[in-house]
């Protein structure tokens, strides 16, 4: 279980965490996985997902892109969680640093993962930090892009069904990154 770090309110009804842990084993709605547009779950957070879900998602992940075609930022895909505790995986495809327009990019994979959540009627998500790790995209810069679009949400969807969003973060350089962008976003809110 992720030790979590930060909390503030996003809406009455909902909430937002900062976590240090493994995403693998939040049990909530749906982990989100820091996929690319075929689903081949090689390296990263996404490694450590197909290894901890097991077979059943890479099968679902290869038929997913059979019947759909790649993946992009404003669409992801939903699979089940396979042996994971939580219930399902959404796969957002983020920007790789470098493609050009990697910060609205950025937004609107949060924003899409929140829409198919919602549009699901999942209560709870679990966020890794899209696009930091293999994709090269740097940490300072993604982390209040998470916070402003993950507010902005929910100030256009105030009766959206999602009530907690965690962001949980393995490695200690992201979580430091990550936490103190959030204690300024909170002190300029």
């Amino acid at each position: 279980m992720s030790q979590c770090i930060r909390s503030t309110n996003l809406s009455p009804q909902a909430s937002l965490e900062i976590c240090q842990g493994d995403i693998t084993l939040e049990a909530v709605d749906a982990v989100v996985n820091a996929a690319n547009a075929h689903l081949i779950h090689g390296g990263g957070v996404a490694a450590a997902i197909a290894r901890r879900a097991g077979l059943p998602l890479d099968k679902e992940s290869r038929e997913w892109v059979q019947q759909h075609g790649p993946v992009t930022h404003t669409a992801p895909a939903l699979t089940s969680a396979g042996a994971m505790p939580a219930r399902y995986v959404i796969h957002a495809v983020g920007p790789i640093w470098g493609e050009g327009s990697e910060e609205p990019r950025l937004a609107e994979t949060i924003h899409a993962v929140l829409a198919l959540a919602s549009q699901n009627g999942f209560a709870s998500l679990a966020f890794p930090a899209i696009s930091t790790g293999i994709y090269g995209f740097p940490k300072q810069l993604a982390a209040p892009i998470f916070f402003n679009t993950i507010q902005s949400y929910f100030t256009a969807e105030p009766e959206s069904s999602i009530k907690l969003v965690r962001i949980v973060l393995y490695d200690q350089a992201t979580l430091d990154a990550f936490l103190g962008e959030f204690d300024r976003w909170t002190a300029n809110r």
